[in-house]
Parts: structure tokens; sequence; C-alpha cells
């Protein structure tokens, strides 16, 4: 039960998910593309003052900032298949419901027997689970979240991670580099070393990669942002998002979204039934 806690927050999730997506950027090929050294590709460090060098990561900071979706309300139903260190789980289906800043509300249920599992309602300070197999309630303060998932998260963070906007994203570029038809940024953060992908044009977030900047811990974190559609007001949606954290154990987490909408009157009833326990 623990692990399925823990998912639910790490979107439930979440964070984005790795695993069995043919379209997924692994860590391998990233570092191939650090690494790899020819012709159209180019790595430049970013350590020195000139305008001209300036300019150009201001524009590129830029350009990230300018798909970044800002939103009133946030509502999506999505498919959602992780695996831990006991194997591939079943699938679960989610309804998500957002108020910018406000709260997030998430249902999880088991696709297969299409039964509710878990509400849960996240707001700024506080986390309220309701467990509905084993009739319990967990009120906690928004810390819970830190403690579920064993990284860094607040109400914020999670909200940007749902929303696909860059999570962690510092604007202190310390070096970039261009590879084909993508753009690798790499920022250094006072959590996490964030290696970016945008795809060169349109500036889509296509992969991030956080590695802990504390060098006692091995914690990593890969995102990966795909399915990209065209939403109302010209947001650029990512439908498809994978998800892998690791440290002492993996989690890697598939969301797909089957429907999603913008800036909707959104009901976020959460109703504790009496005779569970609370926690």
């Amino acid at each position: 039960m623990k692990h399925l806690l823990r998912l639910s927050l790490l979107v439930l999730v979440v964070v984005a998910a790795s695993c069995r997506s043919t379209r997924k950027i692994s860590t391998e090929k990233i570092q191939t593309a650090i690494s790899k050294k020819d012709t159209s590709s180019k790595e430049i460090t970013v350590n020195d003052t000139h305008a001209d060098t300036l300019k150009y990561i201001q524009g590129i900071v830029d350009k990230v900032t300018a798909n970044h979706i800002d939103f009133k309300t946030f509502s999506a139903k999505m498919k959602v298949n992780y695996q831990d260190k006991d194997g591939e789980q079943p699938e679960l289906t989610v309804i998500l419901r957002m108020y910018k800043d406000s709260a997030i509300w998430i249902s999880v249920s088991a696709t297969l027997i299409n039964i509710e599992v878990f509400r849960l309602l996240i707001t700024p300070d506080s986390v309220k689970l309701v467990d509905k197999r084993a009739k319990k309630v967990h009120l906690r303060s928004v810390n819970y979240l830190r403690e579920l998932t064993q990284l860094p998260f607040d109400f914020y963070t999670v909200q940007e991670l749902l929303i696909g906007n860059p999570i962690y994203f510092d604007k202190n570029i310390i070096s970039y580099r261009k590879n084909g038809q993508s753009l690798l940024l790499m920022s250094v953060g006072s959590l996490f070393k964030h290696l970016m992908t945008i795809s060169d044009g349109d500036n889509l977030l296509q992969h991030s990669k956080l590695d802990d900047v504390d060098p006692t811990r091995n914690r990593t974190c890969d995102l990966t942002y795909s399915g990209y559609v065209n939403a109302v007001g010209g947001i650029r949606f990512a439908t498809e998002r994978e998800i892998s954290v690791s440290e002492r154990s993996k989690l890697d987490v598939d969301m797909n979204f089957k429907q999603f909408s913008f800036n909707e009157t959104l009901d976020l009833k959460f109703s504790i039934p009496k005779n569970y326990k609370r926690d």
C-alpha cells in the first residue's frame, strides 16, 4: 500500500515516467548526446560575461518561459502504469482537478475493476488522503509529500509537474549544447543539477534529468514529455509523460492523458465518511 500512496503523491504521483514507451529519452541517450563529439553538436560553457553570450542565454531562458502554461483551473483523466521493485503493477485510472495555487484533487481507481482506491486533496499547507480499501483517512501537513516521495516536493512543485511545466528550473545556465533538433541546457540550483532538453524551433520541453547536488546522495529523477497537442488559448500540452525516480529503490511511472480541459468550473467535493478511522 505504501507504494500506491507514494504513487498517488507522484502525480499522483508523480513528478513525468520511464519504462516502456518507445519514445522515451533514456539517461544513456542523454549522456551520449552530451559526450558525443561531431560537427553538428557543440557545447558551450557559460564562463564569461560577454554581452553576446549573456544575450543568447537570456534568449534561451525567455523561450522556455514563453511556453510556461498558465491556467486558472485544469482537469484531466489519465491512465497510469507503474513499475516498482516488485515489477509491473495493475493499471490505474486517475481523475485530476486543480485550482491554480489553491487545491489539487485526485481520484485513483483500479482500471480493471473500476473501483476508486484513493481520493486525495492537496492544498498549499495540507494533505488529505482517503484510503477506501483500508477505510482510513490520513490528515497531514504538506510535508507529507516529502515523506512519501522522498523528494523535496511542495504544493507548487506538484502543480507544475502535473500541468507539464519544468520543475526545479534554475535560470543560472552554466552550459548549453545544440544537438540536432534539440537544445540541451545545464543549470545548477540549490537542490539539483538540471539537464533540460527542449526542441529547437518550438522550444517545447522534451526531457529533464535531475541529479542531487548533495554528493552523499544518489538521488535522481528523469522526466520525459511527448505527445504534444494544441489546447485552447494556444497552450501546447504534453499528453504523454514518463517519470523515473530512484535513490535506494526505483519507481517508474507512465502517464497517458486521455482527456483534459482548462479554465472550466470544477467540483472539488471531498467528503470523509464518518466510519473511517483517522490517522
